[in-house]
């Protein structure tokens, strides 16, 4: 989601100064602790970490601060780039092909595995890591682990709720938000009645697009693959959900096709649309900008409704942190992972992403920013109930080659907006399946 500075949340409480820093001594001291492993940066090591450009800023102030913690520590320099989250993608695979980048990457979802060679084995610090914070959560292990090796480290689950105008809901004669997707779809309709139209990303958005189409796949009982990686797209379910798509897409503003993961934070905080899918970072725009003050208090929260099958399937924006194995500090990388990871860290990160970066380890779910405020509610679980993007198969080069490929936005984008039948989208999209799984 790439966003301009003055899009971004603003007003952040500031970072807490950490506690219990090491003294820097002359020498780079290694991080261990008893059971932990042992990384001493080599001499003259200097980092390079190419990151996500932020949605929320006092996310990255954080993130920056505990950085500047570790560089105190240690005497190892890192320096943090950004990209916006389309560029992610190709920069990663770039450096993997090449040989030669950041140290560090931000990655999405299961993009390790289109490289998970050129990665370095990181299982000793996600061990010790996952010993001593209460595990990992399984969905976001599952995109950093491949042959019982970690090729990364699961950063966060960036969450995708439902933020709507509660006042134009009420004004469409409904009191409550839905919870199925009949009752979604008749609310749509009458919004778009009011002229308060709905806005979903149909468009190659890396978080909002995918999370959209992936929940409309699921809700209605479809799956891209099954559990032995054979295309299962072509089927009734994707049909209906497909069909679905189509008559939530006539309630839509105009363009949303061709829509970027910013384009719906545009449309929503204009006013030209009352209902979309997005992180809470969202609602912070609205909340720190003086001159939406009004729009902010109408603004409320909703987990994404329940399909068909009768319970809810979301996919929410993963992100891990990978090595490279062409890095010449090896040891300072994992140092530096090792200690923004730690209890003296991670949690200040956590609360300063104001409900935008849910925990990867399960010992920091307790953290105050969750019920700090009721409209960060659907979003505490994400870590804990997202469903991996590669269901029902197995994760690997060929899941994260048809999310790259945007397959699953483009069938629905396709269908939704009647340039092709249902049965021709489908179609298409299997062709592409097959492709990737080598069928």
């Amino acid at each position: 989601m790439t966003i301009s500075r003055r899009d971004m949340l603003l007003g952040s409480a500031g970072v807490a100064a950490g506690a219990g820093l090491m003294g820097h001594l002359g020498t780079a001291p290694a991080f261990a602790q008893a059971g932990a492993p042992k990384f001493t940066p080599e001499p003259g090591a200097q980092l390079r970490v190419l990151r996500w450009a932020p949605f929320v800023k006092g996310e990255e102030d954080a993130w920056l601060a505990n950085t500047k913690k570790f560089t105190d520590a240690t005497g190892v320099q890192v320096r943090i780039d950004k990209e916006g989250w389309e560029d992610i993608r190709p920069k990663a695979a770039v450096a993997a092909n090449v040989g030669a980048g950041p140290d560090i990457v931000f990655v999405w979802f299961d993009d390790a595995f289109q490289y998970p060679d050129k990665l370095l084995d990181v299982s000793d610090l996600a061990n010790y890591l996952g010993g001593k914070y209460g595990g990992w959560y399984p969905g976001l292990e599952g995109y950093t682990k491949k042959d019982g090796k970690f090729i990364g480290l699961p950063l966060a689950a960036i969450a995708n709720a439902i933020l709507y105008r509660e006042s134009w809901v009420k004004e469409a004669g409904h009191s409550t938000f839905p919870t199925k997707t009949d009752a979604f779809l008749d609310l749509c309709k009458a919004l778009k009645g009011k002229g308060h139209p709905a806005g979903f990303a149909l468009g190659k958005a890396v978080g909002d697009g995918n999370n959209f189409a992936h929940w409309l796949l699921w809700s209605h009982g479809g799956r891209t693959v099954d559990d032995n990686g054979k295309a299962a797209i072509n089927s009734p379910e994707t049909v209906a959900a497909i069909k679905y798509a189509a008559e939530l897409y006539k309630t839509f503003i105009p363009g949303t096709e061709s829509w970027l993961d910013i384009n719906n934070n545009r449309a929503f905080l204009a006013g030209e649309v009352s209902v979309t899918a997005n992180g809470v970072s969202l609602y912070y725009s609205a909340k720190n900008d003086p001159k939406l003050a009004d729009m902010a208090k109408d603004i409320k929260s909703a987990n994404l409704p329940v399909g068909p099958i009768g319970q809810s399937v979301e996919l929410h924006q993963t992100t891990s942190c990978v090595v490279f194995k062409y890095t010449k500090f090896p040891q300072a990388a994992q140092a530096y992972l090792q200690f923004m990871y730690e209890q003296e860290q991670m949690p200040t990160w956590i609360t300063q992403a104001s409900a935008y970066c849910c925990q990867p380890l399960k010992a920091y779910a307790n953290n105050p920013v969750w019920t700090s405020d009721p409209v960060h509610t659907p979003y505490q679980r994400a870590s804990e109930t997202l469903r991996p993007n590669g269901y029902s198969g197995p994760l690997g080069y060929a899941s994260a080659a048809v999310m790259a490929d945007y397959v699953l936005l483009d069938m629905f984008a396709e269908g939704a907006t009647g340039q092709r039948t249902p049965e021709e989208a489908i179609k298409r999209a299997e062709a592409r399946i097959n492709r990737y799984y080598r069928v």
